[in-house]
């Protein structure tokens, strides 16, 4: 299912452009209804961070997937920049002063895998994999 955002997500996997963070987290929801609340949480933090990174800095949100399989979910987030993401100096490691750039380490922590792929006709993807726990 591509295109514009339905009122409920199929069951399984949901793709496309949605209109805000919350809108992109509220699919997830939905395609991951009767997952272990671990996943769950997990797969929403990596949506929050993702899809705010992907409107803040790298010029918007091109395209949204999530899609569960038996083992675990993905997660693909499309912008707008060829730019890489980067931890911040500091990034994850107490006390640091300066806001941001924790969000970043907390997606490859939480992902099983995380591939950043630059596209041909300029911008980017980020698939971020995330595995059942035991």
């Amino acid at each position: 299912m591509s295109g514009p955002v339905t009122d409920r997500a199929p069951r399984g996997a949901w793709h496309g452009v949605p209109r805000s963070g919350a809108e992109a987290r509220d699919l997830t929801r939905e395609v991951l209804r009767g997952r272990s609340r671990e996943l769950v949480d997990d797969c929403l933090l990596v949506v929050s961070e993702l899809v705010a990174n992907a409107l803040r800095h790298a010029g918007g949100l091109t395209g949204f997937e999530v899609a569960a399989g038996p083992d675990g979910v993905v997660v693909t987030v499309q912008d707008a920049s060829r730019r890489l993401p980067v931890a911040l100096p500091g990034a994850g490691v107490p006390p640091r002063t300066e806001p941001g750039g924790h969000g970043w380490p907390m997606v490859c922590r939480l992902a099983t895998s995380v591939v950043v792929t630059r596209s041909r006709s300029g911008g980017k993807s980020i698939r971020a994999t995330m595995t059942q726990p035991a």
